[in-house]
């Protein structure tokens, strides 16, 4: 799959957040829920240094509720983080952020507690200080990166926040995170091959959410292999061509898009146990990788001396 990570609008963005950094109280990351370690961009923690940050889970609502409480522990485990659980139906849950931001940062006398809001782009931030800020001010789009530039709202309760563009980051790791950032709709769908993106989803969902996939499409079994799921799928839902052939693409859309409004129930793609395992085989790769080359170089280095007589 290949997806354009990191366009420019996305290093000017970089460059203008470590700008102004200094002046920053209080960092507020904002991530999905349902692919916490996904979402959560490792540009923040090479550019708030020991800022104190915290870490929303926003869109709650569509994860597992269960999991959820999992990452939080899991993230709490770091020096000065806190997390907080966010959705669309926690009317009176943005106020607990903003008391938290000031909880953590301490007293700043007649000076409001200055913060910086950041996530990766289409993670619900925009939505989130609307809510914030108890009235429109941040532009909300179902398309990736719809904030471009930094803008400076005052809030109640003695908070200045700084909003800024959603970043990605230069690159991608481990790759199976591209697939659940595509998955949730993080990625502009005409960036990635959909029914790719939906074997992917389904290779998971059929051992840890069965019950639910068999629930939404009326299957009494899952077949074990993803294609042929993917097709059951679609023949259920009428995804056919002439002769009977299934369309992937339109199953894979009708799955993905149910993944996305929680027609499957709160579900989440990742666990921290999982992204220990990813991480650890990650970095296993690139010492492997890291050795090849250096025996390689020496190879080479070695085969361009001259004889020693």
């Amino acid at each position: 799959m290949s997806i354009n990570w990191f366009p420019g609008h996305m290093h000017k963005a970089r460059k203008e957040i470590k700008k102004v950094m200094s002046e920053v109280d209080v960092v507020i990351e904002v991530m999905d829920a349902r692919i916490p370690f996904s979402s959560s961009n490792p540009l923040v923690q090479s550019l708030r240094g020991d800022k104190p940050v915290i870490k929303v889970l926003n869109k709650a609502d569509l994860a597992d509720a269960t999991l959820t409480a999992q990452w939080q522990q899991h993230f709490e485990q770091e020096k000065c983080v806190k997390s907080l659980a966010l959705s669309a139906t926690d009317a009176g849950r943005p106020g607990t952020l903003l008391q938290l931001c000031k909880k953590l940062v301490g007293p700043k006398g007649d000076r409001a507690v200055s913060a910086m809001i950041m996530g990766i782009p289409n993670v619900g931030k925009s939505t989130l200080i609307n809510a914030l800020a108890g009235k429109k001010i941040a532009k909300v789009g179902n398309e990736p990166a719809v904030t471009r530039r930094q803008q400076k709202i005052r809030l109640d309760q003695g908070v200045d926040l700084c909003d800024t563009p959603g970043i990605l980051w230069p690159k991608l790791e481990p790759e199976h995170c591209g697939y659940r950032l595509a998955a949730t709709g993080a990625i502009k769908d005409t960036a990635m091959e959909y029914e790719s993106v939906a074997l992917f989803a389904l290779e998971y969902l059929r051992t840890a959410y069965t019950e639910a996939l068999r629930h939404r499409y009326k299957l009494d079994s899952l077949p074990d292999d993803a294609v042929v799921l993917l097709e059951t799928i679609g023949s259920k839902r009428g995804c056919l061509r002439a002769g009977g052939v299934v369309d992937l693409y339109q199953a894979a859309t009708i799955l993905l898009q149910d993944l996305r409004n929680g027609k499957l129930g709160g579900v989440t793609l990742e666990t921290p146990a999982m992204m220990e395992r990813e991480l650890a085989e990650l970095r296993a790769l690139i010492a492997e990788k890291r050795a090849a080359k250096d025996a390689e170089k020496q190879r080479k280095n070695g085969a361009s001396s001259p004889d020693q007589t």
